[in-house]
């Protein structure tokens, strides 16, 4: 049998016919969906333990302790640290030699009666990849994208036998498991935003490519991950949170990199919106800009989330080359102001019409939905040479005819001018640092920070020779 061919029915009965795996089911939120198939198909005994669903918030503190809120990775994990442990406490010592012990859980919040939630939810397995092993485990956040309550649920079912499935048969080959958690659905139904696999099985795993394979496939149209490689996961990153967001190649990181955010977040976090709410900063890099030859270079990809990490920056890689496809992303996720930092040429290309041609608007639909709410531009200015003339957000030429409305959104001041550079930063293009890396030019060094500079020689990135 071809794996494209087995459907949700076959998997779950291959799961309950195999003598290896018996675990417990813990469901919280619209039924227990993925415990149903188990039930559904036959030979549940060999396969399930237990089954648990405690809805009631008083019950479920009492079991797995309290929680500031009942849908988050704190109780999934919670969830599962708690249900193994069970398993193994109370039969290990009767079948442990034979068992490879689990644990599923999922918290969720499907579609309510009112219809005007969001509808989410975290799900994770932990369990023996053999018998007496130490424990490994996935887990990952789901958004439910169908518009009816029972066709979530059903998905629900669909993505939790695909993720066992998957971890107990495809975990050496975490990829593919990751490519089978959608199959029989599709992603107008379910969005996967998060993923993180740990544990012994997986040690070799490196999150980060994880999430970006996530972008790949289309799961999902962002994934984030932290300084400490660590994945995380968007919505809970940017609830309640004022969000500033740089864009670029950082093909490597350099000075004027971060001297665009650090001018951002003063002019940010003086404006009277933010007083004292938090503030996520975060370097952006598209699909876009990941492609070489058509195809993703994963040991470039890691070369620049490396550097970013090592300048303490918070990357969110994402599918949306369009800037008002991101502004919706993180309005989506926010509702607290929003900036993106760009240089002037990014402007510039703002205003060419030829980027619109799909839009039914054109670029006053583009901009109509970029501004929406309340979307401030925080632009750094561009010298090309040394002595030339600084390029401003007062000085940008654009085509005569969009003039109008460029003054209109500089006159709701739609564009905030970063002219607290520093001007020792603003000649330094990436574009130059990688000509000097090739060349064996050291002079390439003085146009980055100190970090990012002993990393590359260390490591060799960007074609450096590699230094003890």
């Amino acid at each position: 049998m071809k794996e494209a061919a087995v459907d949700t029915h076959q998997k779950a009965l291959r799961i309950n016919l195999d003598p290896s795996w018996y675990g417990t089911f813990a469901e919280i939120g619209a039924g227990q969906e993925v415990v149903r198939w188990f039930f559904r198909v036959g030979g549940a005994a060999g396969t399930i333990a237990k089954s648990i669903s405690a809805y009631d918030m008083t019950v479920s503190d009492a079991v797995y302790g309290p929680s500031d809120r009942y849908v988050s990775r704190h109780r999934l994990h919670s969830m599962l640290d708690h249900e193994l442990q069970l398993n193994l406490e109370r039969l290990s010592d009767k079948r442990g030699e034979s068992t490879c012990f689990f644990a599923f859980a999922d918290t969720v919040t499907a579609r309510s009666f009112r219809g005007n939630n969001e509808c989410h939810g975290w799900m994770g397995v932990k369990f023996q990849a053999h018998p007496c092993d130490e424990p490994s485990q996935i887990i990952l956040h789901v958004r439910m994208l169908d518009t009816e309550a029972a066709l979530q649920q059903e998905a629900l079912g669909i993505v939790g036998v695909n993720l066992l499935y998957g971890a107990f048969f495809r975990h050496h080959e975490p990829e593919a498991l990751l490519e089978s958690l959608l199959d029989k659905l599709t992603t107008g139904r379910i969005e996967i935003d998060m993923i993180e696999f740990s544990g012994i099985e997986f040690r070799h795993v490196d999150n980060r490519l994880m999430s970006l394979k996530l972008v790949q496939l289309g799961l999902t149209g962002a994934a984030m991950f932290g300084k400490d490689r660590e994945v995380l996961q968007p919505s809970e990153v940017f609830y309640k949170h004022a969000v500033l967001v740089s864009r670029g190649s950082f093909r490597p990181v350099t000075h004027v990199n971060l001297d665009m955010v650090r001018c951002a977040e003063e002019k940010f976090r003086n404006d009277p919106r933010i007083g004292q709410k938090p503030v996520v900063e975060v370097m952006e890099i598209t699909m876009r800009n990941l492609l070489t030859e058509g195809a993703v270079d994963r040991r470039d990809f890691l070369a620049r989330a490396d550097l970013l990490s090592a300048c303490g920056m918070t990357v969110l890689v994402s599918d949306y080359s369009e800037y008002y496809r991101l502004a919706s992303y993180l309005a989506r996720h926010t509702a607290e102001p929003i900036g993106i930092v760009m240089g002037v040429p990014s402007l510039a290309e703002l205003f060419d019409e030829k980027y619109y041609t799909q839009l039914p608007g054109g670029i006053l639909e583009s901009f109509g939905r970029l501004f929406k709410n309340d979307l401030r531009l925080y632009v750094y200015p561009l010298q090309s040479a040394p002595g030339t003339p600084v390029t401003t957000i007062d000085t940008l030429e654009v085509n005569p005819e969009l003039r109008p409305l460029y003054q209109y959104l500089a006159g709701r001041q739609r564009f905030v001018a970063l002219d607290n550079y520093r001007p020792e930063y603003i000649n330094i293009f990436s574009r130059d640092v990688l000509k000097r890396i090739a060349a064996g030019d050291s002079s390439w060094e003085q146009m980055v920070p100190d970090q990012v500079a002993d990393i590359i020689k260390k490591r060799g990135f960007f074609g450096c020779q590699r230094q003890p």
